[in-house]
C-alpha cells in the first residue's frame, strides 16, 4: 500500500451521568478514575524521530500499526506483515527519510513518515514533473496513523511539527506535502459519524490541489485483489532561505 495521510478525529470521552446515589456515585468515581489513568496516558506520550538502522526495532510494531489503523475508513486496507515489512524498510535505506514515532512507555502507538520526494516511485513524483514542480524542492509525508484511543490530544499536530523539522534540518525544502484517498461521499462503508480531516489540514497550513493526483493500488477489505484507487495532493509552502 503507498504511502498515505491518515490520523484520527478528535475523541470526546463522556462520563457517567447519574442521580447521586451511593451506587451512581461509585460508578462516577470508576469513572473518574478511569479518566484519571487516560489522561495520565496522554500525557506519558513521548516523541522519536527514528530513521536508518536504528529503525529495525520497531518494524514489526510499525508493520502492525499500519495495518490496523489503516484496516478502518477511509483506505480499507486489507495488508500482510510480509508487505509491511518489506514497504518500510524503504526509511531505514532512503537518505533524508525520518519515522516519528509516538511511543506510550515502550510501545508504538503511533507514526507518521516521510522522505524527499526525489526518492519516491513514479506514481508519486509523476503529477509534480507533469507540473512543472522540482521534485528537488519537495518533502513528501507518508502516512500518519494513531491508534484510536490516542487521538484528539494534539499528536497529529506533533506528527506534522516533527516532520516539518525535519525537513528543514535535511533540505531546505519549498514544499512538504502528502496525499490523500478520495471516497464518493454515498461510499457504502462510510461511517454515519465520519468526519473527514480537511480542516485539520488547512489548519496546518496544507491547501487542496485537485489538479495533483495520482493512482495507488491496495487490496480493500472484501476484495479478491487490488483495485486502483485515486489520491489527490495537499502542499504547504515554506520560505527558503538562501
Amino acid at each position: 500500500m503507498a504511502r498515505v495521510e491518515f490520523c484520527g478525529e478528535p475523541a470526546v470521552i463522556m462520563l457517567p451521568h447519574a442521580p447521586a446515589t451511593s451506587a451512581s456515585f461509585a460508578t462516577r468515581l470508576v469513572g473518574l478514575f478511569a479518566l484519571g489513568i487516560y489522561i495520565k496516558s496522554m500525557s506519558s506520550i513521548t516523541y522519536r524521530r527514528a530513521s536508518g538502522a536504528e529503525l529495525d526495532r520497531y518494524l514489526g510494531d510499525l508493520a502492525r500499526l499500519r495495518i490496523a489503523v489503516f484496516r478502518d475508513y477511509p483506505y480499507l486496507y486489507d495488508g500482510s506483515l510480509d508487505y509491511e515489512h518489506d514497504y518500510l524498510r524503504t526509511y531505514a535505506s532512503v537518505p533524508g527519510s525520518v519515522v516519528v514515532l509516538a511511543l506510550d512507555g515502550e510501545r508504538v502507538v503511533g507514526a507518521a513518515t516521510g522522505l524527499p520526494l526525489i526518492s519516491e516511485t513514479p506514481e508519486v513524483q509523476g503529477p509534480f514533473l507533469a507540473l512543472g514542480y522540482d521534485p528537488a524542492q519537495v518533502f513528501y509525508f507518508g502516512e500518519s496513523v494513531l491508534l484510536s484511543q490516542y487521538r484528539g490530544h494534539g499528536v497529529g499536530v506533533r506528527f506534522f511539527l516533527e516532520r516539518e523539522a525535519h525537513a528543514r534540518a535535511v533540505g531546505p525544502f519549498q514544499w512538504t506535502c502528502f496525499c490523500a484517498v478520495e471516497r464518493p461521499a454515498d461510499h457504502p462503508r462510510r461511517p454515519s459519524d465520519h468526519v473527514p480531516l480537511d480542516a485539520f489540514w488547512s489548519k496546518r497550513g496544507y491547501r487542496k490541489h485537485p489538479e495533483l493526483r495520482t493512482h495507488f493500488s491496495w487490496k480493500e477489505i472484501d476484495e479478491p485483489a487490488e483495485s486502483e484507487k485515486e489520491m489527490v495532493f495537499w502542499l504547504k509552502r515554506h520560505e527558503v532561505v538562501a
